[in-house]
């Protein structure tokens, strides 16, 4: 596929928008990225990377083995995403504390306009079909309401939750960050990231790749062989997980930390109307219509890349 220098800088730009989405638990990048148009690209890209790519470069090049494994793409993408991911998971930090209705209202107006733009993508609707999203929509439903688990720093744990986080993230609908919170490493994650712990953050990184590696290959098969129940499947996820991203929230438990510090640890679904404290429903509406018609610029762009 022959890209100018623009259409790298266009896919820079979604590689931030997929990981501002990925920094903030209950979005995932993989919806950022099937809405932009690049997400079969990528599952493809990200699975052609085994010992072939490898015997390319040893016996044909580096030139060769770049262009085997669309190295443009997966540069200009990943730039974007690991800038976006480090700087935005502090503000994401803040919002969610402070500023919670009005982060998950931008992002529930978002995920509604997804469910439109990935389910319009599948051709032809049958059982199976229905089927598959009724069973990913379940699926999403149940992990947004799984309780998070106590914070985690042991490295062997860390590991494992980037295998399984990176997994979540490519995944529409389901976000990377709140397996994360579930599993109980998000702020061992964010911590490292602000205090650019290399250890924590490289022992991280490690299970991130190999779970990326292991996952996009089952992805790419499912594309290949049931591209239209896959399509259901994801369609599903991205509904049910509207439920994580509604704005007003009454929590049942909370979690102590050793600092003393009280986070949210399982919380349910309410009305605006019987919120405590200011709903903030007129700004929440617009903030769900941006977010809604943001994924219409994604689309757009993507069209045209």
């Amino acid at each position: 596929m022959q890209r100018r220098f623009i259409d790298y800088l266009v896919i820079s730009l979604k590689g931030i928008a997929m990981g501002a989405a990925d920094a903030v638990p209950g979005v995932s990048g993989g919806t950022i990225a099937f809405i932009s148009g690049i997400y079969e690209e990528l599952i493809s890209t990200i699975s052609n990377v085994n010992i072939s790519l490898f015997k390319t470069l040893f016996q044909k090049g580096f030139k060769a083995f770049w262009n085997q494994l669309n190295g443009n793409f997966l540069l200009a993408l990943l730039s974007g995403i690991i800038i976006s991911f480090v700087s935005f998971m502090r503000l994401a930090k803040y919002l969610l504390e402070n500023e919670p209705v009005l982060i998950w209202s931008f992002f529930f107006g978002l995920i509604i306009a997804s469910i439109y733009f990935v389910g319009k993508q599948i051709t032809k609707w049958n059982i199976a079909a229905y089927v598959g999203l009724i069973l990913g929509a379940i699926i999403a439903f149940y992990i947004s309401n799984l309780p998070s688990l106590a914070n985690n720093e042991n490295s062997l744990f860390l590991f494992f939750a980037g295998a399984l986080a990176i997994c979540a993230m490519i995944l529409p609908g389901i976000s990377g960050s709140f397996i994360l919170v579930i599993l109980g490493a998000y702020k061992t994650l964010s911590d490292a990231l602000h205090d650019f712990d290399i250890k924590r953050i490289a022992i991280f990184a490690c299970g991130a790749v190999i779970g990326l590696l292991s996952f996009s290959h089952l992805l790419k098969w499912l594309f290949k062989h049931y591209h239209n129940f896959t399509l259901a499947i994801l369609t599903g996820f991205i509904f049910g997980s509207l439920n994580k991203v509604w704005p007003w929230k009454e929590t049942l438990t909370w979690h102590l930390n050793s600092k003393g510090i009280k986070t949210p640890l399982l919380e349910k679904s309410i009305s605006p109307f019987s919120y405590q404290g200011d709903s903030q429903l007129l700004i929440a509406i617009l903030l769900m219509i941006v977010g809604f018609l943001t994924i219409f610029i994604l689309e757009k762009i993507g069209s045209k890349t």
